[in-house]
């Protein structure tokens, strides 16, 4: 996804005089075409990444459209006045690609494993966020981050992840997507999260527990909408995501449904990394396996959810 992400720059930069990239600290070789190609638009900061988005605003303040990438958990916390008062206090189009959102720096450990940034720059006024599931929804949604009127930060996952997304529904900035209906309950995804769901969403299916999927890309603007309207059909909700459960995608899906008035009775939970630094070293794959955020888990909980309720399905 990563590699995607930066190669989309380098295309639309070819396309578009205004697009400039700022890296903090590249791998030797990422997007070495770059700077061969536009010399003028490249530049490579070092570890400085509050110069970096001073610099960046700077840049955007003169109409140009700044892409920045480098680690998430530097680029949200290392930063984060600068984030505030440089780009959103005057709504400057600076793109924040962050690398390894969740627990891809698993063998890193806390440092950099990157598990608060969505409820960090949630917060933050003008500022947009989206994260998505695989490379290929990425290319669909690049193009749009162009002329967004404001700052915006990209959520990267690990790379190479299976692509889960579907070329044959709108994918729109600011706009979820409605993957399945189902009749007893919901599940509210973003980022490589929706995989994991569609896996869960079958082994629930063998047992007779229907469970619709609301894939939300972007986190914020959040189509209220339409997880309003999805969230109406059903009363079990559960949202899932790498990210603590704490101010991220489960406390957003929380607020719309707190003041959303439903006549019925909803069930809901939030699945998500513990509100704690991750005890452990190893793999992506592994840390979510701990945290209860593989296929099977997440369809275990929502199983024993459904049966709280007293659910009737079958």
């Amino acid at each position: 996804m990563r590699k995607t992400c930066l190669d989309m720059v380098y295309q639309l930069a070819k396309e578009d005089p205004r697009l400039l990239f700022i890296g903090s600290d590249l791998g030797a070789g990422t997007l070495s075409q770059f700077p061969q190609d536009m010399p003028e638009r490249f530049f490579m900061e070092g570890i400085s990444e509050a110069n970096v988005i001073g610099m960046a605003a700077g840049l955007a303040l003169n109409n140009k459209i700044v892409y920045v990438n480098t680690i998430a958990s530097f680029l949200t916390r290392r930063c984060y006045e600068q984030l505030v008062l440089d780009l959103c206090l005057h709504k400057v189009r600076v793109r924040l690609i962050g690398n390894g959102g969740g627990l891809v720096y698993a063998p890193l450990g806390p440092t950099h494993q990157t598990m608060e940034d969505l409820a960090i720059m949630r917060c933050l006024p003008h500022m947009a966020i989206i994260a998505p599931a695989d490379a290929e929804e990425m290319k669909r949604l690049m193009p749009q981050t162009v002329d967004y009127p404001g700052p915006l930060y990209i959520r990267l996952a690990k790379g190479y992840d299976p692509v889960v997304s579907s070329a044959k529904l709108p994918c729109v900035l600011g706009k979820g997507i409605a993957m399945a209906r189902g009749q007893h309950g919901l599940l509210v995804t973003t980022g490589i999260m929706l995989g994991t769901a569609q896996a869960a969403r079958e082994l629930l299916a063998k047992e007779g527990l229907d469970m619709g999927i609301l894939h939300l890309p972007t986190l914020k603007p959040l189509d209220v909408e339409l997880l309003r309207e999805m969230m109406a059909e059903v009363e079990l909700i559960v949202s899932l995501e790498e990210h603590s459960i704490v101010g991220g995608l489960g406390s957003s899906v929380a607020e719309v449904l707190s003041e959303a008035c439903f006549s019925t009775m909803k069930r809901f939970k939030r699945l998500g990394l513990p509100d704690a630094f991750a005890q452990g070293y190893g793999s992506q794959q592994g840390l979510l396996q701990r945290y209860g955020l593989d296929p099977q888990q997440v369809a275990g909980q929502v199983r024993q959810l459904a049966d709280q309720r007293g659910d009737t399905h079958g």
